[in-house]
């Protein structure tokens, strides 16, 4: 792959945003299956996914995360971005989070990334918890913080939607 990476799995690698990737940004956060969870009008425009691409760059290189672009291993196609921003920093707790493109739902590679990503964030950054969220409505996002062993901890307003979103927990075992 062209790009710098630092993460993989099985059949993903993770690398980080940067200027030149406002295609791939639009790709993803203008697509209204994706923004439909995660902003309160249902879609972003596209100076709000021009915001979304610069502060995750500006997340990196100021704490070093932010939900990372994914790509295929083996043909290098943009899958979405999983990744982590602080949440606590204090306690040093950090948001997990991951948004796939349309063509790339249903495969696993939500859990995989996020697999990978919790690994990470216990690993390298010695994170002692990580707090995750989803929008009320996403099923499919419930049962897979579940699966990866979040614990439910109480219902948080997340100003994007407006709304009053479940909120989750991993410890560090």
């Amino acid at each position: 792959m062209k790009r710098p990476t630092f993460l993989e799995t099985e059949r993903l690698v993770f690398s980080t945003w940067n200027e030149e990737d406002r295609a791939l940004a639009s790709a993803l956060w203008g697509d209204h299956e994706v923004s439909k969870w995660i902003s309160s009008k249902g879609f972003l425009s596209e100076d709000e996914v021009e915001a979304r691409l610069t502060q995750e760059i500006k997340r990196q290189e100021e704490v070093g995360v932010q939900y990372w672009p994914l790509f295929e291993k083996d043909s290098e196609v943009f899958a979405g971005c999983c990744g982590l921003r602080p949440y606590s920093p204090e306690e040093e707790i950090y948001e997990l989070g991951f948004h796939l493109t349309r063509d790339h739902r249903g495969k696993g590679y939500a859990m995989e990334a996020a697999r990978a990503v919790i690994h990470y964030a216990f690993g390298e950054l010695k994170a002692k918890a990580l707090f995750a969220g989803h929008h009320p409505d996403n099923e499919v996002s419930r049962h897979m913080l579940s699966k990866l062993g979040f614990e439910y901890v109480r219902d948080e307003r997340y100003e994007p939607t407006g709304l009053m979103r479940p909120s989750y927990l991993l410890k560090k075992e």
